[in-house]
């Protein structure tokens, strides 16, 4: 497997395009017949775009999608479904397209009817830009942002087992609402796997499992999450194990990234979880790790706050055992062993000690944890929690 440009349009066939005004922003990905298979939010209070686009891809088949930032189009009502569709129809009348088969994605301020008269001159212009280029994935990337402080995007290739190649490319957008079951996040995966839009489900599910719901940055789920994976099949080359681990690495490249740019983040938190009884267990620790709060501000305080990884451990809901759980904290120059099987090994005042102050000043902070009870493994991303995301969110909607 190795990276490659391109994004989005790494994939022959796909043509994007992405236009902006002010805080307002409109992508299309054009990727016509293929087959299709998406994720949702699970909340229980579920924007427009999100409820037409369940119905366009019941049927396995996606030709373009049309996404908007600036505005989530959620909780308005009849008149949101109303405009969700008018975004969907403007694509398909422009571009030939059943409309059925043309899924809508928002994100944005929740509440507010969408400016109707902003967002369908931006879809034309989107329209006029498609192409199959880098530049087109970029922009389309770059449309589709909020509070995010860089676009997100990555393609790769990789050989399938019976020696075909096949290219998987993504672009994502998310900086906060970011919580485990995914966050405002949209993200658009494209493929040239041959495989039908079920094969296409498992693939997706198995990939967002491990990496999309393993970050969190504020704790809050979003209620427009949407993954879209499309796939032409012109690659010839079905999924394989090859193919699976590419695209697992596509998605947890795009989930770091989101990370990274949370709202307000001055550090990267991964957190790596081993010995486990379960994956499942080793996942719920993980991600209560890097969702609490106390853990987050002691990042961003470049306090080494050993006593609070391991209380996100025990009430994370995995099984564990104070006399064998075992912790490091490391960066990328060196790490240090805080807790030895339930014994705290650094002494105060230390080299080690020191050493640990240090490693929590670094931009990317590692928490590695061995429970010390199976082969349960998995590792979650985060970010540290400053005066800067409440800056940020206090003043989001004026």
């Amino acid at each position: 497997m190795k990276i490659i440009e391109g994004g989005i349009c790494a994939v022959g066939d796909v043509l994007a395009g992405g236009a902006c005004e002010d805080e307002f922003g409109v992508a299309v990905i054009v990727f016509k017949d293929s087959n299709a298979s998406a994720v949702f939010t699970s909340n229980k209070l579920v924007a427009a775009p999100v409820t037409l686009t369940r119905g366009a891809i019941s049927n396995g088949k996606l030709s373009a999608i049309v996404a908007n930032s600036g505005n989530a189009n959620c909780f308005t009502g009849a008149d949101g479904m109303e405009d969700a569709m008018s975004m969907a129809k403007e694509v398909a009348d422009n571009l030939v397209l059943d409309v059925e088969d043309v899924a809508v994605a928002s994100t944005g301020i929740i509440g507010r009817k969408l400016p109707m008269g902003i967002i369908t001159p931006l879809i034309k212009k989107a329209i006029n830009n498609l192409e199959n280029s880098n530049k087109a994935s970029t922009y389309a990337a770059e449309a589709i942002m909020t509070t995010d402080t860089f676009s997100k995007e990555i393609s790769v290739e990789t050989k399938l087992k019976n020696g075909k190649k096949v290219r998987i490319g993504g672009i994502t957008k998310g900086s906060g609402m970011i919580a485990p079951n995914m966050g405002t996040m949209l993200s658009f995966i494209t493929t040239d796997i041959d495989a039908t839009s079920d094969e296409l489900k498992i693939a997706l599910k198995k990939a967002v499992e491990s990496t999309f719901n393993m970050i969190v940055v504020d704790g809050d789920e979003s209620t427009n999450d949407t993954v879209v994976l499309m796939a032409s099949g012109s690659s010839g080359g079905s999924i394989d194990e090859n193919f699976q681990e590419a695209l697992e690495y596509v998605c947890s490249r795009l989930a770091r990234m989101i990370a990274t740019d949370g709202e307000g983040a001055t550090k990267l938190i991964e957190v790596q979880l081993t010995g486990a009884k379960t994956t499942k267990d080793a996942r719920l620790a993980a991600k209560a790790v890097v969702s609490s709060s106390l853990v987050k501000t002691a990042v961003f305080g470049a306090d080494p706050n050993w006593g609070r990884i391991v209380a996100a451990v025990g009430y994370s809901g995995a099984d564990m055992d104070e006399n064998s759980i075992s912790i490091c904290l490391g960066s990328d120059k060196k790490t240090v062993k805080i807790v030895d099987k339930g014994v705290v090994i650094v002494k105060e005042p230390s080299t080690d000690l020191e050493d640990a102050e240090e490693i929590m000043k670094e931009n990317h902070i590692q928490i590695m944890i061995d429970i010390g009870l199976g082969d349960g493994l998995a590792t979650a991303y985060g970010c540290d929690l400053s005066y800067e995301y409440v800056s940020i969110n206090a003043e989001y909607s004026t």
